[in-house]
């Protein structure tokens, strides 16, 4: 890969750093964790003299903040926030391999493309500036974006205020405003048990939830569609797990639906199970218990475009307006601590997660220009 430019030599290296979320694949240690591409940055900041920063997240498992001191009085502060956690994959695929102006690997889309054209642009300015007069800024490398996003959590509840956040993400280089939230509901019908051969004596739970599941199916969808929002459209509903009985000769007592609500701005965890159980009331169907399954509150994102630093991050990196996505980020997060946040980076969301994941090289040269640009212009 010595042929490849500066920034894309970073994208290999990180890739070669194996970064899977421990808690998703808890027993490949060998493979999991951000440390590794923690340090891997903080050693580069370091031999350039950017002081480097730890937040414990959890054990082991630290975001890490690089900082850019403005020449004056501090009075704005911009975060630029990738993350460093990938899905799982197997031990191949933390080599990449470059093809038709294409780098293949895991998280070369999510998220270390974006994490290779924020750093590199983040060193490009303290390297060569200019420095920002008043304007701090944080490169800000967070955990755990693809099970909790306990990393971001972390950072906006101990982290100081800003006037901007940009979230790493594979959007095209789109500049993404508004994200629906992530909403998982569990649905609990209650039976009887009885012996299989006397069905009639008991009540079964997973009868019981068929109609929930063909309401869920047919009804709730058709309601969700008259609820519109200009960037991110009708809220949606999908059945992701179903669990009941024990085993063929007894009559289930008990059956489990886990839900995922993606919901739009002006929606709410209490407004969602209402609206539901409305739904269900006026067909009829017997209310289930309906409990949040999530232990983190997901709200949407819906970032005002006209606010002065959207403003100056849509001009400096050449686009007009922003945009919606259906899948969640760590901008809900920040944004929720108050601090405004946009979505950014190389990449499309069609390869995030994928088996044979892939990010352009010129979407990746283009992110760190376009970054370049909008640090080089803030006040």
């Amino acid at each position: 890969m010595s042929s490849l430019s500066d920034v894309h030599q970073l994208l290999g290296e990180l890739v070669r750093l194996p970064s899977i979320n421990p808690s998703l694949s808890p027993n490949r240690t060998d493979l999991t964790g951000e440390g590794r591409v923690g340090a891997f940055l903080a050693e580069r900041a370091e031999k350039n003299g950017i002081s480097v920063e730890q937040m414990p997240v959890f054990r082991e498992r630290k975001n890490l903040i690089l900082r850019i001191c403005p020449s004056g009085k501090t009075k704005h502060r911009v975060f630029l926030t990738p993350h460093m956690d990938v899905v799982p994959a197997e031990e191949k695929d933390f080599i990449p391999r470059v093809r038709n102006g294409m780098m293949f690997g895991r998280g070369t889309c999510d998220t270390k493309g974006s994490v290779a054209a924020f750093f590199q642009a983040f060193m490009q300015l303290a390297r060569h500036g200019p420095i920002p007069r008043n304007t701090e800024i944080l490169f800000v490398g967070l955990v755990d974006e693809e099970y909790a996003q306990a990393g971001s959590r972390k950072f906006a509840e101990e982290g100081p205020g800003g006037d901007l956040a940009i979230a790493g993400e594979p959007t095209n280089l789109k500049v993404v405003s508004a994200h629906k939230g992530s909403l998982w509901m569990r649905i609990t019908t209650k039976g009887r048990a009885a012996h299989g051969s006397t069905p009639q004596i008991g009540r079964n739970a997973i009868e019981g939830m068929n109609p929930i599941l063909q309401t869920l199916a047919n009804e709730y969808p058709h309601l969700l569609s008259n609820k519109k929002h200009k960037l991110l459209g009708s809220p949606t509903v999908s059945v992701g797990r179903i669990s009941g009985g024990t085993q063929p000769n007894v009559v289930p007592d008990h059956c489990e639906l886990d839900v995922d609500r993606r919901i739009i701005p002006g929606e709410t965890e209490d407004s969602v199970i209402d609206e539901l159980s409305d739904l269900l009331r006026k067909q009829k169907i017997t209310i289930p218990d309906i409990s949040i399954s999530r232990s983190a509150p997901c709200p949407p994102l819906d970032t005002n475009p006209n606010l002065p630093f959207v403003r100056l991050f849509l001009k400096s990196v050449g686009r007009r307006k922003t945009y919606g996505v259906p899948y969640f980020t760590d901008a809900s997060p920040l944004a929720a601590a108050g601090i405004p946040a946009l979505v950014y980076g190389p990449g499309s969301i069609a390869q995030a997660h994928a088996k044979n994941e892939w990010v352009s090289l010129k979407e990746v040269s283009d992110a760190t220009s376009a970054i370049v640009n909008f640090l080089q212009s803030l006040p």
